[in-house]
């Protein structure tokens, strides 16, 4: 009987993990940068007064911190390489059908490209390609007003990606 409800919750728990969202969200003009298993984990990249960068993972309740460009050693320090055989890899990568079906299982839920070049030529020959762009996608502006922006939200599921490297 144990065992029984024990691996019902078990399937549950795995059900329930298959169908959380999983989001990417990159927004410049408030300078968001995030990937969210919703309810799980949240990683944002955030900036730092005295570092370049620091990346918040939020578990649950918990937050943690951690520093990428820390370890890095700017300078001459050269290693030496020791010679290896070369040697063959045995197995497959992701072949290029496998990398579109992963692709197209993400969900644009939001996207939107506003642009300045700071030329006004080019902003005026670029206008009639972002109407075009406009009419079949949507989310193109050309402003002549400085602003850059970038915002985009996609979204996925693990059983869809986990239903893309499938053959059914």
């Amino acid at each position: 009987m144990l065992i029984t409800f024990s691996s019902i919750l078990f399937l549950l728990l795995l059900f329930y993990l298959s169908m959380m969202p999983i989001v990417l969200f990159i927004d410049t003009k408030t300078n968001q940068y995030y990937l969210q298993v919703k309810g799980l984990v949240k990683a944002s990249i955030e900036s730092h007064e005295d570092e370049l960068i620091r990346i918040r993972l939020k578990l649950f309740f918990l937050s943690f911190y951690f520093y990428p460009l820390r370890n890095i050693v700017l300078g001459n320090k050269k290693k030496t390489l020791k010679s290896t055989v070369n040697k063959k890899k045995i197995g497959k990568g992701i072949d290029i059908e496998k990398g579109l079906r992963l692709l197209k299982s993400f969900k644009v839920k939001r996207f939107l490209f506003d642009i300045d070049t700071g030329d006004c030529i080019l902003n005026a020959k670029l206008y009639p390609l972002f109407a075009m762009l406009n009419y079949h996608v949507g989310g193109f502006s050309v402003n002549f007003e400085g602003r850059n922006r970038v915002e985009l939200h996609i979204y996925s599921r693990p059983i869809y990606l986990i239903k893309s490297f499938m053959n059914l």
